[in-house]
């Protein structure tokens, strides 16, 4: 099974540099749509919580933090060989759906969806928060759809 680096790294050599924030949100939809296409998270070292700007993975916004923009030099220790070529063609899908969307255009998306509202909660707009995302939370929302 893939590593959240192993993941960012990917999606950063297949996409080139962005912003931190979209990077987070790509890597939410990747895991979102993998679980819901294979029945088993793309990975499990790592949980999103719900942070004011959307899904965030600690681990990875500790790679970035005070940094707008990422690409691969800031996931050394991901390698994008360890992906299988299945969990390649589902970030590949990913990427072709939400790669073009601007960061705050996904993150407008993932405050319309139950994942992120029901962790959330009563947490004031804004307002922080460390709640965690489930992944059967993420795995039965994306499924019904």
């Amino acid at each position: 099974m893939a590593t959240v680096y192993d993941v960012a790294r990917y999606i950063t050599e297949a996409h080139g540099v962005m912003s931190a924030m979209k990077l987070q949100k790509l890597m939410y939809y990747a895991q979102a749509w993998h679980m819901v296409w294979e029945e088993e998270p793309l990975f499990t070292d790592d949980d999103f919580q719900a942070w004011a700007n959307g899904p965030v993975l600690p681990s990875i916004y500790d790679k970035h933090r005070g940094q707008f923009k990422v690409d691969q030099s800031f996931f050394k220790e991901g390698d994008s060989t360890n992906l299988s070529d299945i969990e390649k063609e589902n970030i590949q899908k990913v990427l072709g759906f939400y790669g073009d969307k601007t960061a705050q255009w996904l993150s407008n998306l993932t405050h319309q969806e139950a994942p992120w509202l029901d962790a959330r909660g009563d947490t004031p707009v804004g307002a922080y928060s460390n709640e965690p995302i489930t992944l059967s939370a993420i795995h039965e929302y994306y499924s019904s759809l």
